[in-house]
Protein backbone atom coordinates (compact mmCIF):
# COMPACT_ATOMS: atom_id res chain seq x y z
CA UNK A 1 0.00 0.00 0.00
CA UNK A 2 1.31 3.55 -0.87
CA UNK A 3 0.38 6.37 0.88
CA UNK A 4 1.23 9.88 -0.32
CA UNK A 5 1.10 12.88 1.49
CA UNK A 6 0.92 16.30 0.00
CA UNK A 7 0.49 19.85 2.05
CA UNK A 8 -2.06 22.20 1.47
CA UNK A 9 -1.84 24.29 -1.63
CA UNK A 10 -2.79 28.17 -1.39
CA UNK A 11 -4.48 28.07 -4.97
CA UNK A 12 -8.13 26.53 -5.79
CA UNK A 13 -7.57 24.17 -8.55
CA UNK A 14 -10.02 23.43 -11.40
CA UNK A 15 -10.11 20.19 -12.98
CA UNK A 16 -9.91 19.76 -17.05
CA UNK A 17 -13.72 18.91 -17.42
CA UNK A 18 -14.57 22.22 -15.89
CA UNK A 19 -15.11 21.03 -12.08
CA UNK A 20 -13.64 22.25 -9.06
CA UNK A 21 -13.20 19.49 -5.99
CA UNK A 22 -13.39 20.08 -2.01
CA UNK A 23 -11.47 17.12 -0.31
CA UNK A 24 -13.43 15.84 2.60
CA UNK A 25 -11.96 12.75 4.23
CA UNK A 26 -11.65 10.27 1.93
CA UNK A 27 -13.72 11.78 -0.85
CA UNK A 28 -13.98 13.80 -3.57
CA UNK A 29 -17.05 16.52 -3.56
CA UNK A 30 -18.03 18.53 -6.49
CA UNK A 31 -18.28 22.57 -5.19
CA UNK A 32 -20.03 24.64 -6.35
CA UNK A 33 -18.51 27.52 -8.64
CA UNK A 34 -20.52 30.65 -6.94
CA UNK A 35 -18.42 29.45 -3.53
CA UNK A 36 -14.68 29.41 -5.76
CA UNK A 37 -13.57 32.81 -4.76
CA UNK A 38 -14.93 33.14 -1.38
CA UNK A 39 -12.49 29.54 -1.15
CA UNK A 40 -9.61 31.30 -2.93
CA UNK A 41 -9.99 34.71 -0.43
CA UNK A 42 -10.04 32.21 2.21
CA UNK A 43 -7.05 30.16 1.49
CA UNK A 44 -4.95 33.31 0.80
CA UNK A 45 -5.41 33.94 4.68
CA UNK A 46 -4.11 30.51 5.57
CA UNK A 47 -0.91 31.59 5.98
CA UNK A 48 -0.44 32.52 9.29
CA UNK A 49 0.65 29.68 11.28
CA UNK A 50 2.84 28.95 7.96
CA UNK A 51 5.13 32.10 8.17
CA UNK A 52 8.68 31.53 8.88
CA UNK A 53 10.08 33.60 12.17
CA UNK A 54 13.54 34.16 10.68
CA UNK A 55 14.84 35.19 14.34
CA UNK A 56 13.37 32.48 16.10
CA UNK A 57 15.75 29.12 16.90
CA UNK A 58 15.12 25.74 18.54
CA UNK A 59 16.51 27.28 21.76
CA UNK A 60 12.55 29.28 21.75
CA UNK A 61 11.16 25.83 21.80
CA UNK A 62 10.20 24.15 25.05
CA UNK A 63 12.22 20.89 23.74
CA UNK A 64 11.20 18.75 26.37
CA UNK A 65 7.23 19.01 25.59
CA UNK A 66 8.37 18.56 22.00
CA UNK A 67 9.39 14.71 22.87
CA UNK A 68 6.76 14.57 25.32
CA UNK A 69 4.23 14.99 22.65
CA UNK A 70 6.32 12.58 20.04
CA UNK A 71 6.01 10.01 23.16
CA UNK A 72 2.71 10.15 23.66
CA UNK A 73 1.83 9.99 19.66
CA UNK A 74 4.06 7.55 19.28
CA UNK A 75 6.54 8.57 17.06
CA UNK A 76 9.88 7.43 17.22
CA UNK A 77 11.24 10.89 16.32
CA UNK A 78 14.07 13.50 17.36
CA UNK A 79 12.78 17.23 18.29
CA UNK A 80 14.50 18.44 15.03
CA UNK A 81 12.76 15.63 13.21
CA UNK A 82 9.27 16.01 14.68
CA UNK A 83 8.90 19.88 13.86
CA UNK A 84 9.75 18.57 10.08
CA UNK A 85 6.93 15.69 10.22
CA UNK A 86 4.46 18.13 11.36
CA UNK A 87 5.81 20.99 8.92
CA UNK A 88 6.40 23.10 11.70
CA UNK A 89 9.65 23.98 10.23
CA UNK A 90 11.96 23.49 7.19
CA UNK A 91 15.77 23.22 6.57
CA UNK A 92 17.42 25.89 3.83
CA UNK A 93 21.27 25.24 3.91
CA UNK A 94 21.52 23.36 6.62
CA UNK A 95 19.92 25.75 9.38
CA UNK A 96 16.55 24.78 10.84
CA UNK A 97 13.44 28.02 10.37
CA UNK A 98 10.81 27.90 12.97
CA UNK A 99 6.90 29.04 11.35
CA UNK A 100 4.77 30.37 13.58
CA UNK A 101 2.76 27.42 14.45
CA UNK A 102 5.63 25.60 16.08
CA UNK A 103 6.45 28.92 18.31
CA UNK A 104 2.50 28.82 19.03
CA UNK A 105 2.42 25.04 19.93
CA UNK A 106 5.76 24.30 22.41
CA UNK A 107 7.39 27.87 22.31
CA UNK A 108 8.57 29.00 25.44
CA UNK A 109 6.85 31.95 25.81
CA UNK A 110 4.32 32.17 22.99
CA UNK A 111 2.85 35.09 24.49
CA UNK A 112 6.27 36.90 22.50
CA UNK A 113 5.32 35.86 19.23
CA UNK A 114 1.38 36.68 19.69
CA UNK A 115 0.69 38.88 22.46
CA UNK A 116 -3.49 37.15 22.68
CA UNK A 117 -2.78 33.50 21.78
CA UNK A 118 -4.19 32.59 25.96
CA UNK A 119 -7.68 33.02 27.22
CA UNK A 120 -9.72 34.79 29.11
CA UNK A 121 -12.15 33.22 31.52
CA UNK A 122 -15.07 35.73 33.37
CA UNK A 123 -17.60 34.82 35.84
CA UNK A 124 -20.71 37.12 35.66
CA UNK A 125 -22.88 37.68 37.66
CA UNK A 126 -26.46 37.15 36.67
CA UNK A 127 -27.49 37.03 32.80
CA UNK A 128 -26.00 40.29 31.47
CA UNK A 129 -22.90 42.26 31.25
CA UNK A 130 -23.00 45.71 32.97
CA UNK A 131 -20.48 48.34 32.89
CA UNK A 132 -20.15 51.05 35.15
CA UNK A 133 -20.93 51.40 38.81
CA UNK A 134 -23.03 48.20 37.35
CA UNK A 135 -19.39 46.42 36.13
CA UNK A 136 -20.77 42.79 36.89
CA UNK A 137 -17.72 40.21 36.98
CA UNK A 138 -17.30 38.21 39.93
CA UNK A 139 -13.98 36.39 39.02
CA UNK A 140 -11.46 36.79 35.82
CA UNK A 141 -8.64 34.62 34.70
CA UNK A 142 -6.27 34.89 32.30
CA UNK A 143 -4.44 31.51 31.16
CA UNK A 144 -1.72 32.45 28.97
CA UNK A 145 1.91 32.24 28.13
CA UNK A 146 1.44 28.51 28.24
CA UNK A 147 1.82 26.51 24.77
CA UNK A 148 -1.42 25.47 22.97
CA UNK A 149 -0.24 21.38 23.71
CA UNK A 150 -1.04 22.57 27.26
CA UNK A 151 -3.36 25.73 26.87
CA UNK A 152 -6.24 22.89 25.93
CA UNK A 153 -5.77 21.27 29.33
CA UNK A 154 -5.05 24.27 31.49
CA UNK A 155 -8.14 25.82 30.31
CA UNK A 156 -10.14 22.60 31.19
CA UNK A 157 -8.51 22.71 34.96
CA UNK A 158 -9.19 26.37 35.11
CA UNK A 159 -12.88 26.47 34.02
CA UNK A 160 -14.28 23.09 35.51
CA UNK A 161 -14.58 23.98 39.36
CA UNK A 162 -16.51 26.94 38.26
CA UNK A 163 -19.32 25.13 36.12
CA UNK A 164 -22.79 24.61 38.40
CA UNK A 165 -23.40 20.67 38.78
CA UNK A 166 -27.22 19.08 39.15
CA UNK A 167 -28.17 15.83 40.82
CA UNK A 168 -29.06 13.00 38.99
CA UNK A 169 -30.08 9.47 40.28
CA UNK A 170 -28.13 7.06 38.66
CA UNK A 171 -29.33 2.94 39.60
CA UNK A 172 -30.80 4.66 42.46
CA UNK A 173 -27.76 6.19 43.66
CA UNK A 174 -27.24 10.35 43.62
CA UNK A 175 -24.24 11.56 41.31
CA UNK A 176 -22.94 14.83 41.01
CA UNK A 177 -22.99 16.21 36.91
CA UNK A 178 -22.12 19.36 35.57
CA UNK A 179 -25.13 21.13 34.19
CA UNK A 180 -22.92 21.72 30.78
CA UNK A 181 -22.12 18.25 29.19
CA UNK A 182 -18.22 18.20 29.66
CA UNK A 183 -17.99 17.03 25.65
CA UNK A 184 -20.23 19.93 24.62
CA UNK A 185 -18.42 22.74 26.72
CA UNK A 186 -14.71 21.23 26.32
CA UNK A 187 -15.73 21.30 22.51
CA UNK A 188 -16.41 24.11 22.11
CA UNK A 189 -12.75 25.55 24.06
CA UNK A 190 -10.77 23.47 21.87
CA UNK A 191 -12.67 24.41 18.32
CA UNK A 192 -11.87 28.24 19.74
CA UNK A 193 -8.23 27.27 20.15
CA UNK A 194 -7.61 25.35 16.68
CA UNK A 195 -9.57 27.58 14.67
CA UNK A 196 -9.18 30.63 15.91
CA UNK A 197 -7.84 33.15 13.42
CA UNK A 198 -4.91 34.16 15.43
CA UNK A 199 -3.77 36.67 12.16
CA UNK A 200 -6.02 39.16 14.46
CA UNK A 201 -3.90 39.56 17.21
CA UNK A 202 -5.38 42.30 18.77
CA UNK A 203 -8.12 40.09 20.06
CA UNK A 204 -8.24 36.84 21.82
CA UNK A 205 -9.99 34.18 22.99
CA UNK A 206 -12.87 35.05 25.40
CA UNK A 207 -14.86 32.57 27.74
CA UNK A 208 -18.06 34.44 29.81
CA UNK A 209 -19.87 32.10 32.50
CA UNK A 210 -23.03 33.58 32.58
CA UNK A 211 -26.50 32.12 35.37
CA UNK A 212 -28.06 30.95 32.48
CA UNK A 213 -25.48 30.04 29.75
CA UNK A 214 -21.42 29.67 29.12
CA UNK A 215 -20.19 31.53 25.71
CA UNK A 216 -16.87 30.77 23.96
CA UNK A 217 -15.59 33.57 21.83
CA UNK A 218 -13.04 32.61 18.88
CA UNK A 219 -11.86 35.73 16.58
CA UNK A 220 -12.07 35.30 13.24
CA UNK A 221 -14.94 34.00 10.57
CA UNK A 222 -15.71 29.76 9.65
CA UNK A 223 -13.36 29.12 6.74
CA UNK A 224 -15.34 28.53 3.61
CA UNK A 225 -16.43 26.04 2.67
CA UNK A 226 -17.67 25.65 6.57
CA UNK A 227 -20.54 28.86 7.26
CA UNK A 228 -22.99 29.09 10.27
CA UNK A 229 -25.84 28.16 8.21
CA UNK A 230 -24.23 24.30 7.67
CA UNK A 231 -23.01 24.02 11.04
CA UNK A 232 -26.46 24.89 12.34
CA UNK A 233 -27.73 21.63 10.04
CA UNK A 234 -25.28 19.81 11.43
CA UNK A 235 -23.40 18.82 8.91
CA UNK A 236 -20.22 16.76 9.30
CA UNK A 237 -18.13 20.03 6.77
CA UNK A 238 -15.05 20.78 8.01
CA UNK A 239 -12.04 23.45 6.79
CA UNK A 240 -9.26 24.16 8.95
CA UNK A 241 -7.62 28.00 9.22
CA UNK A 242 -4.77 26.58 10.94
CA UNK A 243 -4.03 23.35 9.43
CA UNK A 244 -0.30 22.68 10.69
CA UNK A 245 -1.70 23.68 14.89
CA UNK A 246 -4.89 21.50 14.22
CA UNK A 247 -3.08 18.27 12.89
CA UNK A 248 -1.11 18.69 16.37
CA UNK A 249 -3.94 18.84 18.37
CA UNK A 250 -5.76 15.98 16.66
CA UNK A 251 -3.17 13.81 17.13
CA UNK A 252 -3.19 14.44 20.51
CA UNK A 253 -6.20 13.16 20.77
CA UNK A 254 -7.96 16.73 21.34
CA UNK A 255 -10.03 16.88 18.60
CA UNK A 256 -11.00 15.10 15.00
CA UNK A 257 -10.32 16.63 11.81
CA UNK A 258 -13.36 14.99 10.26
CA UNK A 259 -16.35 18.03 11.47
CA UNK A 260 -18.17 15.57 13.72
CA UNK A 261 -17.21 17.99 16.51
CA UNK A 262 -20.36 20.66 16.33
CA UNK A 263 -22.95 18.21 15.54
CA UNK A 264 -22.11 15.78 18.22
CA UNK A 265 -22.33 19.08 20.57
CA UNK A 266 -25.77 19.14 19.32
CA UNK A 267 -26.37 15.57 19.95
CA UNK A 268 -24.64 15.49 23.94
CA UNK A 269 -26.68 18.72 24.05
CA UNK A 270 -30.21 17.54 23.31
CA UNK A 271 -29.90 13.73 25.05
CA UNK A 272 -29.00 15.65 28.59
CA UNK A 273 -32.46 17.84 27.35
CA UNK A 274 -30.86 21.14 27.11
CA UNK A 275 -30.96 23.75 24.35
CA UNK A 276 -29.09 23.14 20.99
CA UNK A 277 -25.94 25.08 21.75
CA UNK A 278 -26.52 28.83 19.36
CA UNK A 279 -24.08 29.51 17.07
CA UNK A 280 -23.28 33.47 15.84
CA UNK A 281 -20.78 35.73 14.21
CA UNK A 282 -20.28 38.76 16.78
CA UNK A 283 -17.72 41.74 16.22
CA UNK A 284 -15.81 39.73 14.54
CA UNK A 285 -15.42 36.84 16.33
CA UNK A 286 -17.39 33.37 16.27
CA UNK A 287 -19.75 32.54 19.22
CA UNK A 288 -20.81 29.00 20.72
CA UNK A 289 -23.68 29.80 23.29
CA UNK A 290 -24.42 27.05 25.57
CA UNK A 291 -27.82 27.52 28.06
CA UNK A 292 -28.04 25.86 31.16
CA UNK A 293 -32.22 25.85 30.73
CA UNK A 294 -33.69 22.56 29.69
CA UNK A 295 -35.73 22.32 26.82
CA UNK A 296 -38.44 19.69 28.81
CA UNK A 297 -38.78 18.70 32.30
CA UNK A 298 -36.91 15.89 34.24
CA UNK A 299 -40.18 13.94 33.57
CA UNK A 300 -40.78 14.43 30.61
CA UNK A 301 -36.63 13.14 29.94
CA UNK A 302 -36.94 10.14 31.90
CA UNK A 303 -40.55 9.25 29.73
CA UNK A 304 -39.10 9.55 26.82
CA UNK A 305 -37.04 6.76 27.18
CA UNK A 306 -39.34 4.66 26.62
CA UNK A 307 -38.29 5.20 22.88
CA UNK A 308 -34.99 3.98 23.29
CA UNK A 309 -33.70 1.60 20.59
CA UNK A 310 -36.47 1.75 18.52
CA UNK A 311 -34.44 3.98 16.32
CA UNK A 312 -36.68 6.75 16.28
CA UNK A 313 -34.64 10.33 14.69
CA UNK A 314 -33.71 13.03 16.90
CA UNK A 315 -36.52 15.06 15.39
CA UNK A 316 -39.15 11.78 16.12
CA UNK A 317 -38.03 12.09 19.74
CA UNK A 318 -38.31 15.91 20.00
CA UNK A 319 -41.63 15.74 18.68
CA UNK A 320 -42.49 13.26 21.37
CA UNK A 321 -41.19 15.40 24.14
CA UNK A 322 -43.16 18.31 22.54
CA UNK A 323 -46.52 16.21 22.38
CA UNK A 324 -46.15 14.39 26.18
CA UNK A 325 -45.55 18.54 27.27
CA UNK A 326 -48.61 19.42 25.34
CA UNK A 327 -51.27 17.12 26.79
CA UNK A 328 -50.21 14.09 23.89
CA UNK A 329 -51.14 15.96 20.71
CA UNK A 330 -49.79 17.76 18.04
CA UNK A 331 -50.09 18.66 14.55
CA UNK A 332 -48.27 18.76 11.18
CA UNK A 333 -48.13 22.35 11.49
CA UNK A 334 -46.34 22.43 15.13
CA UNK A 335 -43.72 19.58 13.89
CA UNK A 336 -43.14 21.79 11.00
CA UNK A 337 -42.44 24.96 13.36
CA UNK A 338 -41.22 22.91 16.29
CA UNK A 339 -37.70 21.56 14.73
CA UNK A 340 -37.79 23.26 10.95
CA UNK A 341 -38.73 21.13 8.04
CA UNK A 342 -41.06 21.13 5.23
CA UNK A 343 -44.25 19.35 4.96
CA UNK A 344 -43.24 16.67 3.13
CA UNK A 345 -40.68 15.39 5.86
CA UNK A 346 -43.20 15.78 8.09
CA UNK A 347 -45.58 13.85 6.73
CA UNK A 348 -42.85 11.31 6.43
CA UNK A 349 -41.79 11.04 9.83
CA UNK A 350 -45.24 11.05 11.28
CA UNK A 351 -46.38 8.27 9.01
CA UNK A 352 -43.59 6.51 10.44
CA UNK A 353 -45.17 7.04 13.84
CA UNK A 354 -48.12 5.73 12.49
CA UNK A 355 -47.06 2.65 11.15
CA UNK A 356 -44.91 2.08 14.37
CA UNK A 357 -48.22 2.33 16.47
CA UNK A 358 -46.43 5.13 18.50
CA UNK A 359 -49.26 7.48 17.21
CA UNK A 360 -52.54 7.32 15.96
CA UNK A 361 -54.81 10.37 14.32
CA UNK A 362 -57.40 11.67 16.98
CA UNK A 363 -59.00 14.45 14.91
CA UNK A 364 -59.04 13.57 11.10
CA UNK A 365 -60.49 17.05 10.28
CA UNK A 366 -58.14 19.30 12.06
CA UNK A 367 -55.59 16.11 11.05
CA UNK A 368 -54.42 15.70 15.47
CA UNK A 369 -52.71 13.53 16.67
CA UNK A 370 -51.89 11.48 19.94
CA UNK A 371 -49.67 9.23 21.41
CA UNK A 372 -50.90 6.13 21.59
CA UNK A 373 -50.86 5.49 25.62
CA UNK A 374 -48.45 2.19 26.44
CA UNK A 375 -50.30 -0.87 27.47
CA UNK A 376 -50.33 -2.06 31.02
CA UNK A 377 -46.77 -3.78 31.68
CA UNK A 378 -46.81 -6.81 34.00
CA UNK A 379 -45.09 -6.43 37.45
CA UNK A 380 -41.14 -6.13 37.23
CA UNK A 381 -39.07 -7.73 39.00
CA UNK A 382 -37.90 -6.46 42.48
CA UNK A 383 -34.50 -3.95 41.86
CA UNK A 384 -31.29 -5.21 42.69
CA UNK A 385 -31.05 -3.07 45.35
CA UNK A 386 -33.98 -4.25 47.25
CA UNK A 387 -33.15 -8.15 46.86
CA UNK A 388 -29.66 -7.10 48.98
CA UNK A 389 -31.69 -5.98 51.23
CA UNK A 390 -33.99 -8.47 51.81
CA UNK A 391 -32.06 -11.07 54.09
CA UNK A 392 -32.01 -7.85 56.66
CA UNK A 393 -35.72 -7.26 56.02
CA UNK A 394 -36.78 -11.24 56.79
CA UNK A 395 -34.32 -10.82 59.04
CA UNK A 396 -35.38 -7.61 61.66
CA UNK A 397 -38.64 -7.02 59.73
CA UNK A 398 -37.03 -3.27 58.57
CA UNK A 399 -34.35 -1.68 57.59
CA UNK A 400 -32.30 1.26 58.91
CA UNK A 401 -30.25 3.83 57.26
CA UNK A 402 -26.83 2.37 58.49
CA UNK A 403 -27.69 -0.89 57.07
CA UNK A 404 -28.14 0.45 53.68
CA UNK A 405 -24.63 2.27 54.48
CA UNK A 406 -23.02 -1.10 55.63
CA UNK A 407 -24.61 -3.30 52.55
CA UNK A 408 -23.80 -0.83 49.76
CA UNK A 409 -20.80 0.91 51.53
CA UNK A 410 -22.35 4.61 50.91
CA UNK A 411 -22.63 7.84 52.67
CA UNK A 412 -25.83 8.43 54.95
CA UNK A 413 -27.17 10.91 52.83
CA UNK A 414 -26.65 8.34 49.68
CA UNK A 415 -28.46 5.89 51.67
CA UNK A 416 -31.34 7.82 52.78
CA UNK A 417 -31.64 9.09 49.10
CA UNK A 418 -31.86 4.99 48.27
CA UNK A 419 -34.57 4.60 50.61
CA UNK A 420 -36.86 7.24 49.74
CA UNK A 421 -36.32 6.34 46.41
CA UNK A 422 -37.91 2.58 47.03
CA UNK A 423 -40.56 4.39 49.19
CA UNK A 424 -41.68 5.88 45.82
CA UNK A 425 -41.49 3.07 43.94
CA UNK A 426 -43.38 1.25 46.55
CA UNK A 427 -41.57 -1.56 47.42
CA UNK A 428 -41.03 0.08 51.26
CA UNK A 429 -42.83 2.28 53.91
CA UNK A 430 -40.84 4.41 56.22
CA UNK A 431 -41.97 4.20 59.88
CA UNK A 432 -40.76 6.70 62.79
CA UNK A 433 -39.07 10.02 62.80
CA UNK A 434 -35.47 10.94 62.60
CA UNK A 435 -32.91 8.20 63.63
CA UNK A 436 -35.29 6.17 65.06
CA UNK A 437 -36.30 5.89 61.84
CA UNK A 438 -36.81 2.06 59.59
CA UNK A 439 -38.54 1.19 56.83
CA UNK A 440 -40.58 -2.07 56.33
CA UNK A 441 -41.56 -4.19 53.05
CA UNK A 442 -44.83 -3.30 51.32
CA UNK A 443 -46.10 -6.50 50.68
CA UNK A 444 -47.42 -7.60 47.08
CA UNK A 445 -46.55 -4.47 45.52
CA UNK A 446 -43.86 -4.71 42.17
CA UNK A 447 -43.61 -1.51 40.99
CA UNK A 448 -40.71 -0.30 39.50
CA UNK A 449 -40.07 3.37 37.43
CA UNK A 450 -36.37 2.45 36.41
CA UNK A 451 -33.93 5.49 37.11
CA UNK A 452 -35.13 9.17 36.84
CA UNK A 453 -33.26 12.16 36.62
CA UNK A 454 -33.39 14.76 39.10
CA UNK A 455 -32.21 18.01 38.40
CA UNK A 456 -31.47 21.10 41.03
Amino acid sequence: MWVFETDWSPQVHQLSDGRYLYRHNDQNLPFPATDIEAIKNARRKLIWEDQIVPEATLADINTDLVKEVVERVGLDLSVEEALLHYHLAEKRNGRLFLRRAALLLFGRDPSRWHPRCGIDFAVWQGTERRTGPEFNIRKRLRIEGIPLVRLVEEAYRTIQPYLPERQTLVDLFFEERLVYPTFAWQEAIVNAIAHRDYALEGIGIEVDLFDDRLEVRSPGEPVPPVTLERLRRREKVHASRNPRIVRVLTDLGYMRERGEGIPRMFEVMEREGLRPPELAMEGGCFVVTLHSTPIYRPETMYWLRRYEGQGLTRNQLRLLAYAYEHGGRFTSRAYQKLVGVDPYTASRDIKDLLRRRIVRLNQPRGRVYEIIPEPEKAPQEKPPELLALEPILHEKGYVKNEDVRRVFGVSRIQAFRLLQHLVEMGFLRKQGKGRGACYVAIQNTSISRGNAIISS
